[in-house]
């Protein structure tokens, strides 16, 4: 038993399946006019789990590649309980981008909808896949809704996910998660984060990603709530869903509350009904969180964790210390270590910075197809995150940056996040982000992109003189780029690796 009581439950499909029969009336899906309940959703779900049997599917990888909609959702838990492996990939990717996942996944079926299907369906032939199953208006998946199929329910050790990482330093890497590992994190989120049934959680990330299956589709069900889904992420739209829609939970990132906050909707915007933010996928500025608090009234927990891991390693909790800067305390049977970054085998003193490993029942089984690069990442037990952080006196997390984007300037550690922060709670800045750049004489300096806000009238020697009232010297970076926007990926998270293209040279 973990968090309020509730027994944890061996695979997601479980978890759906006990919200059908305890609130089978409740609505459990909503994305603009089209909604279902959950007696619908399971309905549904096991009736395209045994139309996928039909493909023999079993033991292998299903294929989604479709946008945010009702359709994915049931797809998803259809695929885990037909007993395949979801494989859900960017619908948004070019047929380029595609052929190397389809090819690395080997799946052996293909899902993708009516807005896909023309890029997916000649691929798919080129490389002699099975022909793709085109969800939408002439394979509708309503046409279950009175199902009698039985909802088979998969085995716990078997595999439930392959999710691919983001691919910013190189081909994406796909992460085998066992079923165990996905619901038991399930579990562990809600022990920090606990939800009630009247739950309303919005959505507008992509249900591609391990942040929104962990924090949108799969919390759902677990607390039995309804989930709106926005198919295409627009700052109005939101806005006018939270109010409208009486939204109770919002999964978001720095991204996402720095644009909403940008809106000129966003001081009219009624926001009595959020109970709660969540911040994942990216760090949060301090001032971000100061800020959206202030205005709405509403808290931001905010967390850490990565595809590897479940995706959930830590959360401030929902009731008991919040420290904003930090990304919490480890979720229940969880073990987070700081350790060197040389060898990975000592451990720091509190408050002394080093590479972030952790230990759980939620970690990856390992990369597929990548055995060298399963074992650099577990190693007697831990996954070695990569990332740097270190822990507080409380047991509290705090990130440093990723293992990668630190810099060492004249023979010092920098990490990058420090320096952007304190751009963060420049009142002229909206957004930043720095990176290490070769430099002939301290081995690496420190470069600066940053976007102002509207009307802001500042010079990057002003952003140099207000950085060195506040960081050492070697902390200061020589250049700084005024831009307009900063690159995303397709989470919504800065692409340092474009940024590093663009810097390659210190002036």
């Amino acid at each position: 038993m973990i968090g309020d009581g509730r027994a944890r439950y061996p695979t997601v499909v479980h978890i759906l399946d006990a919200a059908a029969k305890k609130a089978a009336d409740q609505i459990a899906l909503r994305c603009e006019q089209d909604e279902v309940t959950y007696a619908q959703y399971v309905r549904r779900v096991s009736g395209f789990a045994e139309y996928l049997r039909t493909l023999n599917v079993a033991g292998s990888r299903v294929a989604l590649i479709m946008g945010n909609g009702i359709d994915i959702c049931v797809t998803t838990f259809a695929a885990q309980s037909a007993g395949a492996q979801v494989a859900a990939l960017n619908p948004g990717y070019t047929a380029y981008e595609l052929e190397f996942l389809l090819i690395d996944c080997a799946p052996g079926a293909i899902v993708c909808d009516d807005t896909t299907a023309m890029t997916v369906m000649p691929l798919a032939s080129k490389l002699g896949l099975p022909d793709p199953v085109v969800v939408g208006v002439h394979f509708a998946l309503s046409r279950w809704d009175e199902s009698a199929a039985p909802l088979g329910l998969p085995n716990p050790a078997s595999l439930s996910t392959l999710q691919y990482t983001g691919g910013t330093t190189g081909r994406p890497k796909g992460i085998d998660l066992q079923h165990s590992a996905v619901a038991t994190n399930v579990a562990q989120r809600d022990a920090l984060l606990p939800t009630q049934p009247d739950e309303r959680i919005l959505v507008v990330t992509p249900l591609y990603h391990s942040y929104a299956l962990a924090m949108g589709l799969y919390l759902s069900a677990w607390c039995r709530g309804t989930l709106i889904v926005v198919k295409r992420y627009r700052p109005d739209v939101t806005l006018d869903i939270i109010e409208k829609e009486r939204i109770t939970l919002f999964a978001g990132s720095a991204t996402l509350f720095n644009g909403l906050m940008q809106h000129e909707n966003f001081g009219t915007t009624d926001f009595s009904s959020l109970r709660l933010c969540f911040s994942g996928a990216a760090a949060l500025p301090v001032e971000t969180l100061n800020r959206w608090e202030s205005a709405t009234g509403s808290p931001i927990c905010e967390g850490y964790g990565q595809s590897e891991a479940g995706p959930i390693l830590t959360f401030n909790p929902r009731h008991g210390l919040r420290k904003p800067g930090s990304v919490g305390i480890p979720v229940p049977d969880t073990i987070v270590e700081i350790v060197d970054i040389e060898s990975g085998l000592k451990q720091m003193p509190q408050g002394e910075a080093g590479e972030i490993r952790a230990r759980g029942p939620q970690i990856m089984q390992g990369y597929r197809g990548r055995p060298d690069e399963t074992r650099a990442a577990l190693r007697d037990g831990y996954l070695y995150t990569g990332d740097i952080g270190k822990l507080d006196g409380d047991g509290y997390l705090h990130i440093l940056d990723r293992k990668k984007d630190m810099a060492i300037v004249a023979g010092f550690n920098v990490y990058p996040r420090e320096v952007e922060e304190v751009l963060c709670a420049h009142p002229a800045i909206v957004e930043s982000a720095v990176i290490g750049v070769p430099d002939a004489y301290r081995g690496e300096a420190l470069k600066a992109f940053i976007v102002l806000r509207s009307g802001a009238d500042v010079s990057p020697k002003d952003i140099q003189t207000y950085l060195a009232e506040r960081l050492t010297r070697y902390k200061i970076p020589n250049d700084v780029v005024i831009c307009p926007a900063l690159p995303k990926t397709p989470v919504g998270k800065i692409d340092k690796l474009q940024l590093r293209a663009h810097g390659k040279s210190a002036p």
